[in-house]
């Protein structure tokens, strides 16, 4: 199993390409330089993939659920016994450092479709007894078709993660992984190939998500759209699937808080305030990038975490000592830097970073850029309303419980925060009162997959994880038998 030039689509069991014949190059950031061809897949593609997939539904959604379970588990197999093929696709397409696709993206993918695999088979649902009278008992049936769309900062993670919950629960699948990072999700089709996954049963349909991505969505067969994106797009996806009764899940962006007190185990909170503004270059959703400190160590956080964010090594991602590789492109770095001018524009204060790293040789036109730590800025500027998704953090001092739960609630989104204090009462007060669909103290990124995930507000609609993936790919039907 390997990369080849010219990716194809997986479409009804075989790697087939785009209707038209037609490519787009696909870019590794760390060099700018094009690696390898995607299809350039529109409406007939995903048509294509419809159909095979209502073939194939009949058969996979009455399999038994040890059959299911076998074939997830053997590509959950094939993809850990590939970590090294899959973990360098992944960094070569998303400029992320080899240690983080190594250590974090194959083994969650694979562990998705392990994880759920075994869940099917503990799956269950509710009965209840009318006394002397009646038995009510709940049929959770797969809903048929499904759409599944997942965004380029955790290729593979994310992708996975709709996925394996969809084929579990007996549904035939359309996907499509993001065009910017489309190369794990063509080595996955060639998983599932020697994994025996019956034809039909997964589709993988390359492309631009304005022809691909929106054929996906505006296809009447397609029941359910799972998609994890930007907050504009999950808007437009809104509007288009709930008018056709669609069902809905919608991760989209976050802007979240990290709130550390002056309790805190400052060492410890160091270590990991740095990992969630930076790991990944910032581009991951659940990032803090508004830091709020309690005024006492105020000047102490400071000076320490901007010294710790000056040593980090910006470059070659295939290095190993390699703390941030290149951002996803040159269009996003061209965004990341604008929200740095314009925060300057609004009155802060650039402590360190803000600025492009100089490459040499290969990565000499790289898409790299210094971590940046941005001081003095109100909760009510651009600068932290507006997600960013780079390695770009704000930093700022409050006084009070109350100061910090209206800093961290002042925005429209509401999908992850942090809370940092060894006042076990205290952090139970905030965190019932924060505006957050998770809420991390004392840690963060600390993840189960048990749990269910998910923003409030802006940052989407429903939950992914655990039984609530089983739940939203399954229709609850209740049978009543009286006696």
């Amino acid at each position: 199993m390997g990369p080849d030039k010219y990716l194809k689509n997986y479409i009804d069991g075989a790697l087939v390409p785009a209707v038209s014949g037609e490519y787009l190059d696909n870019i590794t950031p760390a060099t700018a330089k094009v690696y390898s061809f995607i299809p350039d897949s529109d409406e007939k593609d995903v048509e294509r993939a419809v159909e095979a997939a209502e073939r194939a539904f009949p058969e996979w959604s009455n399999a038994d659920i040890r059959t299911r379970f076998r074939i997830l588990t053997r590509i959950a197999d094939i993809i850990e016994q590939n970590l090294d093929v899959f973990s360098r696709a992944e960094s070569i397409d998303s400029g992320k450092p080899i240690s983080m696709s190594k250590s974090v993206d194959i083994p969650r993918s694979q562990a998705n479709f392990r994880f759920f695999a075994t869940a099917i088979l503990h799956f269950s649902s509710e009965s209840h007894h009318i006394p002397s009278e009646a038995i009510n008992f709940t049929l959770r049936q797969p809903i048929g078709v499904v759409g599944c769309i997942s965004p380029w900062n955790l290729p593979l993670y994310l992708f996975s993660w709709k996925i394996a919950p969809a084929l579990a629960t007996g549904n035939c699948v359309v996907a499509k992984p993001s065009e910017m990072t489309p190369m794990t999700a063509y080595l996955l089709s060639k998983a599932c190939i020697e994994a025996g996954l019956p034809k039909g049963v997964l589709n993988i349909v390359h492309g631009l998500g304005g022809k691909a991505g929106q054929a996906i969505v505006d296809n009447p067969k397609i029941k359910a759209i799972s998609f994890t994106g930007g907050t504009n797009t999950g808007k437009k996806i809104a509007a288009i699937a709930a008018p056709a009764f669609k069902k809905l899940s919608l991760e989209l962006g976050g802007k979240n808080p990290n709130i550390i007190f002056a309790d805190c185990d400052f060492d410890q909170m160091m270590v990991d305030t740095l990992r969630s503004s930076f790991s990944n270059n910032g581009q991951i959703c659940l990032c803090g990038s508004r830091i709020y400190i309690e005024r006492p160590i105020y000047e102490r956080f400071k000076d320490e975490f901007v010294k710790r964010t000056s040593f980090l090594k910006v470059g070659d991602p295939f290095s190993s000592v390699t703390d941030l590789g290149a951002l996803v492109s040159q269009q996003h770095k061209e965004k990341v830097m604008s929200y740095i001018s314009l925060a300057e524009v609004e009155g802060g204060t650039i402590l360190c970073g803000g600025k492009e790293v100089e490459m040499q040789g290969d990565y000499e036109n790289g898409y790299f850029l210094r971590p940046t730590v941005i001081e003095g800025l109100p909760i009510d500027c651009r600068t932290n309303q507006e997600e960013i998704f780079g390695p770009v953090v704000t930093i700022a001092p409050f006084d009070t419980e109350e100061e910090a739960i209206a800093l961290a609630n002042g925005t429209a989104y509401g999908l992850s925060a942090t809370v940092w204090t060894k006042n076990i009462a205290k952090a139970n007060r905030i965190a019932e009162r924060l505006q957050a669909g998770i809420v991390w103290i004392n840690c963060w990124m600390v993840r189960d997959l048990r749990t269910p995930f998910g923003g409030m507000k802006s940052s989407g609609v429903g939950r992914e994880g655990g039984l609530e993936a089983l739940r939203f790919f399954t229709e609850p039907k209740n049978v009543c038998i009286r006696y």
